[in-house]
């Protein structure tokens, strides 16, 4: 997250009734309008069982829902790929201009 520039902040929830725990992960470059949360549980043995990683960027209303560690990374390196570019674009479109 530093090595993008972005600000970020954790939360924990437990709720009281059920077994889920809830881990909430909100991170920006300006704002803190992207989140995570990854809702998990423990198994019998005590270990982490991750059952749902929920992804919502710049306040979407369809969060995209992912069940793996791995298919999560994937979708943030392809969308930072994405606007890496973007942003490469935008700056050869203004040095264009400038001269």
């Amino acid at each position: 997250m530093r090595e993008n520039d972005l600000m970020y902040k954790k939360e924990y929830i437990r709720p009281m009734m059920t077994p889920q725990h809830v881990y909430v992960f909100r991170f920006g470059k300006h704002r803190l309008n992207n989140r995570v949360i990854i809702r998990y549980s423990h198994t019998w043995t005590g270990r982490l069982k991750i059952n749902e990683i929920d992804v919502r960027l710049h306040h979407q209303h369809h969060p995209r829902i992912f069940l793996t560690e791995a298919d999560l990374i994937d979708y943030l390196k392809h969308h930072m790929e994405k606007e890496k570019r973007r942003e490469k674009e935008r700056s050869h479109a203004d040095d264009g201009e400038a001269e």
